[in-house]
């Protein structure tokens, strides 16, 4: 069993290229696979593979000054649930486009899992899922709302032109592991949100530590690596890829007439050209040879 790893920090880099080399050699030295940010304001992403090599490179980011604080939100795979070790330098480690928005500053305050379904319900919290349209449609809290936005750097577009719908309304805001709503709750904030918080440790932590029986969570997880979707008990769900576009597929998506394996689904059947579903195809045959 590998220990699957995602975390995040916010704290000042001030030169991440420096750090790049050295973490990446650590992560490939402990059998790790999977995906690490570096940005001027922290760190970002996930890993997995033996959990003695983990708690190495837990350990070497929490060295760094500043990173002490670094937590992160633990599960399992049975196989790597990403293909090889990569570590990247960004300019965020989230994207949001805002320069202004700084998460060391201030963020909404935060709310425990054990505390999230008494707070949702009270009738003056608007709860707000800041994610993308793909993930809200694997699965979302009971009466959340969707923005539908397709990437996070558009949800101070959609704040603006839907601020209106929440004034006299509390704020809470959740996101796959808190990444997201650090920033997002900064931003509320800068616009003049008086009361706004979020779920700590994000849905992950949620599915971790409440009782299915005492959720109000609906669906499953997406989340960004090859298990594609997790549920109550962070225990691996029932949804696919489309290899293609990188959107999950439920089962039944399968039996959909655009679906070509490896080449196209429902969701992105129009968007690639006949040279580029030819390269897929490729690819897919390649893949099957292989398997």
């Amino acid at each position: 069993m590998l220990t699957v790893a995602a975390l995040y920090h916010f704290a000042r880099l001030p030169d991440p290229a420096v750090r790049q080399a050295p973490l990446l050699d650590l992560c490939r030295a402990g059998g790790l696979c999977g995906t690490l940010l570096l940005a001027p304001e922290g760190i970002n992403g996930t890993v997995a593979g033996p959990r003695e090599g983990i708690l190495a490179v837990l350990g070497h980011i929490r060295a760094w000054p500043g990173f002490h604080g670094l937590d992160w939100k633990e599960s399992a795979a049975t196989t790597p649930p990403f293909g090889r070790m990569k570590v990247r330098l960004k300019r965020e480690i989230v994207t949001m486009g805002q320069p202004d928005v700084d998460p060391t500053a201030a963020v909404g305050r935060y709310v425990a899992a054990a505390d999230w379904n008494a707070l949702v319900a009270a009738p003056d919290v608007a709860v707000i899922d800041t994610r993308n349209d793909y993930e809200v449609q694997v699965g979302t809290f009971q009466g959340a709302i969707d923005p539908g936005t397709k990437s996070f750097s558009e949800f101070p577009a959609w704040w603006a032109d839907n601020a209106d719908r929440f004034r006299g309304k509390r704020i809470a805001m959740f996101c796959t592991g808190g990444i997201r709503c650090e920033k997002a709750t900064n931003f509320l904030i800068s616009q003049g949100v008086d009361d706004v918080c979020h779920l700590q440790g994000g849905i992950l932590k949620y599915l971790e530590e409440v009782p299915e029986a005492d959720s109000t969570w609906q669906g499953e997880c997406f989340v960004f690596d090859q298990r594609v979707s997790l549920t109550h008990g962070l225990a691996q769900g029932r949804h696919g890829m489309c290899h293609a576009c990188r959107r999950p597929l439920a089962p039944e998506d399968r039996d959909r007439a655009e679906y070509e394996e490896g080449v196209c689904c429902h969701r992105c059947a129009t968007e690639y050209t006949d040279a580029d579903r030819a390269r897929f195809r490729d690819r897919q045959r390649q893949f099957d040879r292989d398997a």
